[in-house]
């Protein structure tokens, strides 16, 4: 009797085991992509809007809108000032998402204000990745056209005080890392390599107008994989 049970057992022993192999392997869930929280500051005469293509594409790319953030301000004010305001904003960004930094992504005459909150307000503490979108880095010469209406194209104005200090020493500063992407035909940049920043690395994206830069698919493409 005791080995017919043991027989028994063993038989139903085998066909569990069976049934066990024969079941799919259960799967981890998919991880969620972690990105850093994405700011975009817009330029001159602009607003968030102007943003709307490419968080539209991040998107698509797996980021959810809330890691995406289109800032606007008031673009006729001082670069520095907006660079304040630049500083709480990323405060409240980074409360809001619990990140540690953001990815800053910036046009035309954002690339100022950004990159005086980065030197002088001690932004590379809270940013990973720097990106210039035609940005008016070393001034150009078609803000003389604006100059005397507004502070803010006063200091985009060639060899301006604001400009003589920011570009002082290191344009790149602290251990973000940095890219600025360039038209060879932006009529509102002159001279084109305005837009190059020392120790960034430059890219020259064709010619492409200033106000498609940053609605451009092809110029995306290469924004997302350098902060990806």
């Amino acid at each position: 009797m005791q080995r017919a049970t043991r027989r028994i057992a063993t038989a139903l022993t085998a066909i569990a085991g069976s049934l066990l192999l024969s079941l799919p392997l259960a799967t981890a869930p998919a991880q969620a992509a972690s990105h850093d929280p994405v700011v975009f500051v817009h330029g001159l005469s602009s607003d968030a809007s102007t943003w709307d293509d490419w968080i539209a594409d991040f998107e698509a790319d797996g980021y959810s809108s809330s890691q995406l953030f289109a800032w606007s301000y008031d673009w006729t004010k001082s670069n520095a000032t907006t660079a304040s305001q630049l500083s709480s904003y990323v405060q409240t960004v980074l409360a809001r998402t619990g990140a540690s930094k953001v990815d800053l992504v910036v046009h035309s005459m954002g690339a100022l204000n950004s990159r005086y909150y980065l030197k002088n307000l001690g932004g590379t503490a809270y940013v990973d990745d720097f990106v210039s979108v035609a940005g008016v880095n070393h001034g150009t010469s078609t803000a003389a056209l604006c100059g005397w209406l507004y502070t803010s194209c006063k200091e985009m104005t060639t060899g301006s005080s604001f400009l003589t200090a920011l570009n002082s020493g290191d344009e790149t500063p602290g251990g973000v890392s940095y890219a600025a992407y360039w038209s060879n035909c932006d009529s509102a940049i002159d001279p084109d390599s305005s837009a190059l920043l020392s120790g960034a690395t430059n890219v020259g994206v064709g010619c492409i107008s200033h106000t498609d830069m940053n609605n451009d698919h092809g110029v995306y493409q290469q924004v997302r994989d350098f902060i990806g």
